[in-house]
């Protein structure tokens, strides 16, 4: 069954790092228009420069300007973006009003791709490397994660995001999609339609 549109929460798509929110192009089609208060805000990664938190202090201010300070969401992170609105959700109280969060391919647990990046100057990629200080202050505290509804889905030879099966949140439910590549992930009919179906969930 499907969510009326009377009572479906805006609908906040994250993109990831090399991404623009066109990225969610083939998205939207499969969502046809049943989710209409959906909004994707371009937030300037600045090819890995941005520290992840920054960024989710960009997704923020945007959340709030164009939806106010309390209206209920459901959030979607695609690759980093995942980890950007996970920041948003647990170190600067997004978790308040998110209904449901879904992750797509974003590396929660570190990926090995970000290892040889320098931090130094990539400070958003030294985010998502493995025992990074971002990730391991997220995992200090997951009782924000709990409190709401979250979903992970991922690929299993994901070679983005290294190995496929750490690209999933410590919570909640887990669904391997059956795609090969990451950019599969936001392209392929294999993926986009479970993840259109989990969206039009009430």
């Amino acid at each position: 069954m499907q969510m009326s549109a009377l009572h479906t929460p805006p609908l906040v798509l994250v993109h990831g790092l090399l991404d623009t929110p066109k990225v969610f192009d083939g998205l939207r089609r499969h969502l046809g228009g049943r989710r209409p208060n959906l909004i994707s805000p371009a937030l300037p990664m600045r090819l890995g420069r941005t520290p992840v938190l920054q960024a989710a202090e960009l997704l923020a201010t945007t959340i709030e300007d164009s939806l106010g300070a309390h209206q209920t969401i459901d959030l979607l992170g695609f690759s980093m973006g995942g980890v950007i609105a996970r920041s948003w959700i647990q170190l600067l109280g997004g978790a308040q009003r998110i209904r449901r969060f879904i992750s797509i391919g974003s590396p929660h647990q570190g990926t090995i791709t970000a290892q040889p990046w320098p931090g130094g100057v990539f400070q958003g990629i030294d985010d998502v490397k493995w025992g990074s200080n971002l990730l391991l202050r997220l995992n200090r505290d997951l009782d924000p994660l709990r409190r709401i509804e979250c979903h992970s889905f991922y690929s299993a030879l994901d070679l983005v995001v290294l190995p496929g099966w750490r690209a999933v949140l410590p919570v909640g439910q887990r669904t391997m999609l059956p795609v090969l590549t990451h950019p599969q992930l936001m392209r392929d009919r294999a993926a986009l339609q479970p993840l259109a179906r989990e969206l039009l969930r009430p």
